[in-house]
């Protein structure tokens, strides 16, 4: 039996679920402002991807480098969840309220 297909679907399932977090936590910290940080390590694994010599390891990490990525979209998707009061805001934080939603 070949597992390998197995383990890097769960590998992917803890990245997503693992990244689900550190957006919500992220945006209520910082904001938006934090999206480089995503950006910066994204680009930072996407390089160690194509190095990696391990299938295994390059797969993993070229996950890890595409969440990355999505994860600075859903940053400002989770923004909007936040003026949409889905979430909550942290009260130290200033939320521009002039911009209008659809």
């Amino acid at each position: 039996m070949n597992f390998s297909g197995i383990i890097l679907g769960l590998v992917s399932f803890i990245c997503i679920g693992l990244f689900h977090p550190l957006v919500i936590k992220g945006e209520y910290y910082f904001g938006t402002r934090c999206w480089w940080a995503f950006a910066f390590t994204g680009v930072l694994m996407l390089i160690t991807s194509l190095i990696v010599k391990n299938i295994y390891l390059s797969v993993i990490f070229g996950v890890i480098s595409f969440s990355c990525f999505w994860s600075i979209l859903e940053l400002f998707e989770q923004e909007k969840r936040v003026k949409r009061g889905w979430f909550p805001k942290n009260p130290k934080k200033n939320y521009d309220t002039t911009t209008k939603e659809q």
